[in-house]
C-alpha cells in the first residue's frame, strides 16, 4: 500500500511539474524566436563521394560541395528571392 501511494505521488508531481511548464513555458533562452532559419533546398549528387548542396539561412543561399575529406563553399550569399539571377542581353540596360 505505501509503494501505490508513493508511486502516486510521484506521478502526481510529474503531472504537477508538466503542467506548470506548459503554462508557464521554458525560460526565454530555450525559445526559438521566430521561424526556422536554416533549411536544405536541394542535394544533387555529382558522384559517390561528392555531392552539392544548397542551402539557405534566412534570405541567403549558400552552394558547398561536400566531400568524404573536404568541403568546399562554392558559392555565398546568393540571393533567394532570384533578383541575382535576372541576366541580360548585351547591350540591354540591367
Amino acid at each position: 500500500m505505501r509503494f501505490v501511494l508513493s508511486l502516486i505521488f510521484v506521478l502526481a508531481l510529474i503531472g504537477l511539474f508538466a503542467f506548470l511548464l506548459r503554462r508557464f513555458g521554458p525560460p526565454a533562452r530555450f525559445r526559438r524566436s521566430g521561424g526556422r532559419r536554416l533549411s536544405v533546398v536541394e542535394v544533387q549528387p555529382i558522384d559517390a563521394r561528392r555531392r552539392l548542396v544548397l542551402v539557405r539561412r534566412d534570405d541567403r543561399e549558400h552552394l558547398l560541395l561536400l566531400g568524404i575529406g573536404q568541403d568546399l563553399v562554392v558559392e555565398a550569399g546568393i540571393d533567394a528571392t532570384g533578383r541575382d539571377f535576372a541576366r541580360h542581353l548585351p547591350g540591354e540596360a540591367p
